[in-house]
């Protein structure tokens, strides 16, 4: 992929999504549509993704983020779009 076709997001969940497999879900998808980055668990009760990629392949991440795997009931994803850094070799699970 060119420099150029890089982006990059931070994908914010909220609702019931911690205990229900919603991160490591996560990180299948992710990896399955080759992307880098890593998902984790905030504070508040939701999850954070921060992922790099082709844009397409984040944009299906996200449209799967607002289902979540079977247990999960999202309430809301927010998006933003930031610079690729290009840090990230892998898709990663944070605790």
């Amino acid at each position: 992929m060119r420099a150029s076709e890089s982006k990059r997001a931070r994908i914010l969940v909220s609702g019931n999504v911690q205990g229900v497999f919603y991160r490591s879900s996560a990180a299948d998808v992710a990896q399955k549509l080759g992307l880098a980055g890593w998902v984790k668990n905030t504070f508040g009760g939701g999850v954070e993704i921060v992922v790099e990629g082709e844009k397409e392949s984040i944009e299906k991440l996200i449209e799967w983020c607002g289902q979540g795997p079977d247990f999960a009931k999202v309430e809301n994803v927010e998006v933003t779009w930031e610079k690729p850094t290009r840090e990230f070799s892998s898709f990663e699970v944070k605790f």
